[in-house]
């Protein structure tokens, strides 16, 4: 069963992503260390006592659609309204509106325990709450009063309708429409595709924040705005009223988050109550400026889907390092020299490749972790309203993270999963275990909130290139200090940790120096032939690093051996990464031939 890692979970957010300085200095608010503990304690306590043992019949029974109404695993109703009575949803809300104001970097830290319990439960409140930034940012005072303090208090429920048939990771194709009406408001038509949480019978209300085009509006992602659109019409005081002209259609039957309904929306359908077809909406920002308002919530969003993939990996570890112990299977080579024992057949523990992959698990979900921290805190100091240069500085860095951390963290989340099913051997292979259960919920990770191919994207054509590349050369200089500081240190048993991560950090900074000159050059193409391994290489340098400096902060030999375990057996990567940066888009053009060949 899932426990949460509070300890280490503690020890990243406060002496590796850097809030133990910012509370000593006032910078979070009035957190402190002793609240940030205490709320991490809660958090596990609720996932490892509520959360975690409804996973596995979540999974089987799944969730059920019928006449437009959807119904959730049985128990997963009450878990929500226990978790939204313990004041989970209001954890980073506006305090005027009823929330607490903690950081960002600590609510995707108890997103990372929810998830480890259940990704498929967790990610309906992620939803609410970058709902709840995009209506802060973007909503107009009436919008925010009225549905604010309920988003906050969890009584309802946010959902993000982006996806069409047509219009996946290409949102100039979206087609929904909506139209102006005298009173303000405007009637929306079209259909929405793969909404998660879209019905369901966790709440009364659900606000659908919906993407569409007005009939006048210019053509691509230049005409596209955001609109509120509620499943009821509230009244001025958050009365019910109406049921609106937005139903379910049906729910996918999926790989996996089986309890996770994810519905196929209908605007429009003319099945409201409010007397005319077309479901009703209220702008949130300005026309043809919706897809920027939607940004809020989709940067929120790719965070806390990176911390699926870093919780997915959390349990998988678990998950895998208790079997290791339990089951017995030959002669281990590292009890070949002792005397005979009572029972000739090792736990599998003892093998070097399991060892092995164990070892991976933790170091790379540990990588993840600290990488969506680092996030998650340069997005609370980006709220810097004293020093703007300060509030620039951190803004540029969150958004260099944020694909990071939704990219990488996920491939960790599949490629952790996987090789926990890997160390259950057979058993990993049947439902028994759950295993394969970790393993079916990550794979969505990668795919939704933008691909990790369109992070990498993001990264390399956007994100490097900030204050003309400044913004990614100061996170590198920060990296090698690291490095410089492992070196440094004498400390026993650091092996060739040092030189293999300032090695890392070399082809990292080489190879960011070759796509921003390819970008400049406007070369795109073979800049984007690299950037997902770009992204690996970033990833994998910038969370060894994180590994590395979690080593400095703490004197127990472990965190020094599970850092010189990464830098030595994971690092050597990067070289190789970085040659398919350097050269690989040549090849990649040359072979693609091959792909048109075959369709023809």
């Amino acid at each position: 069963m899932y426990k949460a890692p509070v300890t280490d979970i503690a020890f990243t957010l406060k002496s590796v992503a850097g809030l133990d300085e910012a509370m000593a200095n006032g910078r979070l608010g009035e957190l402190t260390p002793d609240l940030l503990d205490a709320i991490l304690e809660e958090a596990g306590r609720f996932a490892g006592e509520t959360l975690a043992p409804l996973a596995p019949s979540g999974d089987r029974e799944g969730a059920r659609a019928a006449d437009g109404r959807v119904t959730t695993p049985a128990g997963w109703p009450q878990a929500y309204a226990d978790w939204s009575a313990g004041g989970w949803a209001a954890l980073t809300g506006p305090e005027a509106h009823g929330g607490q104001g903690l950081p960002t970097a600590l609510s995707a830290a108890a997103f990372e325990i929810w998830n480890g319990a259940s990704m498929g439960f967790a990610i309906g409140p992620c939803l609410t709450v970058g709902a709840v930034e995009a209506l802060e940012a973007h909503g107009s005072a009436e919008l925010q009063a009225l549905y604010l303090p309920r988003l906050i208090s969890g009584e309802w429920m946010g959902t993000m309708n982006l996806t069409e048939p047509q219009a996946g990771s290409d949102l100039s194709a979206l087609r929904t429409r909506a139209e102006r009406r005298a009173d303000g408001t405007y009637r929306i038509f079209g259909t929405k595709i793969y909404i998660t949480y879209g019905e369901h019978d966790w709440t009364e209300n659900i606000v659908h924040l919906v993407l569409a085009r007005l009939p006048d509006a210019p053509a691509g992602v230049k005409g596209i705005s955001l609109f509120l659109v509620p499943k009821f019409i509230p009244d001025a005081d958050g009365a019910l009223g109406a049921r609106n002209d937005v139903w379910c259609h049906s729910i996918e039957h999926k790989m996996g988050i089986h309890g996770s309904p994810t519905c196929t929306m209908i605007y429009g359908d003319g099945k409201g109550e409010t007397g005319e077809a077309g479901a009703v909406g209220w702008l949130v920002g300005e026309e043809n400026r919706g897809l920027a308002c939607m940004f809020t919530m989709m940067n929120n969003a790719r965070l806390l889907v990176g911390m699926q993939g870093v919780g997915v990996a959390e349990a998988a570890t678990q998950k895998a390092v208790a079997y290791a112990h339990e089951r017995r299977q030959g002669r281990s080579t590292l009890l070949a020299a002792k005397p005979e024992p009572s029972d000739p057949m090792s736990p599998i523990v003892e093998h070097p490749d399991v060892a092995r992959m164990l070892l991976t698990m933790k170091a790379m979900t540990g990588m993840a972790r600290a990488i969506t921290y680092a996030c998650g805190f340069a997005t609370d100091l980006s709220r810097e309203r004293d020093d703007a240069a300060q509030a620039r500085f951190w803004q540029e860095r969150a958004n260099l993270l944020t694909p990071v951390a939704k990219a990488f963290a996920t491939d960790v989340g599949v490629e952790v999963a996987s090789l926990g099913v890997q160390v259950h051997g057979g058993m990993g292979y049947v439902e028994e275990t759950g295993a394969a259960r970790l393993l079916r919920d990550a794979r969505i990770a990668p795919i939704y909130e933008g691909t990790n191919g369109i992070q990498a994207i993001d990264l390399v054509t956007r994100k490097i290139g900030q204050s003309e590349g400044a913004t990614v050369a100061a996170y590198l200089a920060e990296l090698e200090a690291v490095a410089e500081g492992l070196r440094a240190s004498n400390r026993p048993d650091t092996g060739e940790a040092a030189a293999r991560l300032s090695k890392a950090i070399a082809d990292l900074r080489e190879a960011t120096d070759h796509l921003l000159r390819r970008i400049a050059e406007k070369r795109t193409g073979e800049a984007l032939a690299g950037a997902t391994p770009y992204l690996r290489l970033f990833g994998l340098t910038a969370g060894t690093a994180y590994l590395a400096k979690g080593a400095l902060a703490d004197e127990a030999p472990a965190r020094l051996a599970l850092a010189r375990f990464a830098a030595e057996n994971l690092l050597p990567e990067t070289a190789a990464l970085k040659r398919i940066v350097l050269s690989g888009a040549a090849s990649l053009a040359a072979a693609h031939a091959l792909l048109v060949e075959e369709s023809a």
